[in-house]
C-alpha cells in the first residue's frame, strides 16, 4: 500500500475539517494546509490561525507556502520555524490566475532564475524539510521538466506532481504520459496528484507506476471522506455506510464552526461546501435539495434526509 496525503483546498480543508476528519476517520499519511502567502508585508491572521499547533493538535499537519521569490520564501519559512514546524511544502502547483500572473504557484515554473534561486535557499535552510506540490507546467510540459531538474539538486522529501498544465485548471483529461516522462526525471520520489475518486483509481495508478510514493487525494477525498481509509484498510465502503460516516463529520463539524462562526448565514455558507463535491455519492436529487437550501433550517432537513438513502 502506498501512503495517502491529504491535499490542501483554500476553503476546504482548514483546521476545523482536518481535525474532525483526523478523528473519525483517518487513513491519511500527512494533512497539507492551504498556501500561507504574504500579503501586505505580513501573513494574514487567518493563516496564522490555521497553521497554530494549538488548532491542529494529533494532527500530522505539514504547512504549505505560496512565493514568488526568495525573499517570500525565506521570510515564509522563518515564520513558520517560529511555530515549531520542521517541513514545509513549497506550492508550484496553484493554478489560479490571480497567483499565477503574480509568479506563484504555477506561475513560478514559467521562470527558473527564480526556482534556481529558491533552490539555493532551500540547501541554506539546515534541518527544516521540504517537499514540492507542482504541475506540468504552466502552458507547456517543458518548463516542469527543467524544474525538476533543478530541484534535483536538493534532497527533498517528495514532488507531488498533478497531471495538468495552470492554463487547464481542472479542465480536460489528466496526461498521464506527461506524468511518466516528467517524473522519470526526478531523483526525488514523486506523489501522483489529480483525478483520483475509487480505490480502484489508486489500484491502477499502482500498476503503472510501481515507484511512487504514494497518492494526493483532494477533491476525490471531499466526495468521500473515507476513501483513504478504504484504500488502507483494504476495504470497499457501501454507499451508505459511507454516507453514515459523511453525517457523523457533518455533526462534529457544525458543533465546532458554531464556536467560530456567527450566524445562520456564516454557518450555512460554510457547511454547504462540505457537501460541494459529493454529489456522485449523494446522486443528483438529495444533492441539489441540501445545496439550494435557502435558510439553514432547510439546510438542516435536507441534511437529515440523507440517513434515508
Amino acid at each position: 500500500m502506498k501512503n495517502i496525503y491529504f491535499a490542501p483546498l483554500q476553503g476546504y480543508t482548514d483546521d476545523v475539517y482536518r481535525r474532525v476528519h483526523n478523528k473519525l476517520v483517518g487513513g491519511v499519511e500527512l494533512y497539507y494546509t492551504p498556501f500561507v502567502r504574504v500579503e501586505v508585508g505580513g501573513i494574514r491572521s487567518k493563516d496564522l490561525r490555521d497553521i497554530s499547533p494549538a488548532n491542529n493538535k494529533g494532527v500530522p499537519v505539514v504547512p504549505q507556502i505560496i512565493f514568488n521569490s526568495r525573499k517570500e520564501f525565506e521570510y515564509l519559512v522563518g515564520r513558520i520555524v517560529e511555530l515549531g514546524y520542521k517541513e514545509i511544502d513549497l506550492n508550484m502547483g496553484c493554478p489560479f490566475p490571480l497567483q499565477a500572473k503574480h509568479k506563484r504557484g504555477c506561475g513560478i515554473l514559467a521562470h527558473k532564475d527564480i526556482v534556481a534561486d529558491v533552490v539555493e535557499g532551500v540547501k541554506r535552510c539546515g534541518d527544516v524539510k521540504f517537499s514540492v506540490k507542482m504541475r506540468l507546467g504552466w502552458d507547456n510540459t517543458d518548463d516542469a521538466a527543467d524544474v525538476v531538474r533543478l530541484l534535483n539538486g536538493v534532497e527533498l522529501q517528495h514532488i507531488t506532481l498533478h497531471p495538468r498544465t495552470g492554463v487547464q485548471r481542472y479542465k480536460g483529461e489528466v496526461d498521464t504520459d506527461a506524468f511518466a516522462r516528467i517524473s522519470s526525471l526526478s531523483d526525488n520520489a514523486v506523489i501522483y496528484n489529480g483525478d483520483i475518486s475509487s480505490v480502484e483509481d489508486m489500484h491502477n495508478l499502482e500498476a503503472r507506476f510501481p515507484n511512487l510514493k504514494g497518492f494526493m487525494l483532494g477533491r476525490g477525498l471531499l466526495g468521500c471522506p473515507s476513501l483513504a481509509a478504504e484504500y488502507s484498510r483494504g476495504e470497499v465502503w457501501s454507499t451508505e455506510k459511507r454516507i453514515a460516516l459523511m453525517l457523523a463529520m457533518h455533526t462534529e463539524l457544525m458543533d465546532e464552526y458554531s464556536k467560530i462562526l456567527k450566524g445562520d448565514t456564516q454557518m450555512l455558507n460554510k457547511m454547504r461546501t462540505f457537501w460541494e463535491y459529493a454529489e456522485p455519492l449523494l446522486t443528483r436529487k438529495p444533492y441539489k435539495k441540501v445545496m439550494k437550501s435557502g435558510n439553514l433550517k432547510n439546510y438542516l432537513a435536507a441534511v437529515a434526509e440523507l440517513k434515508r438513502l
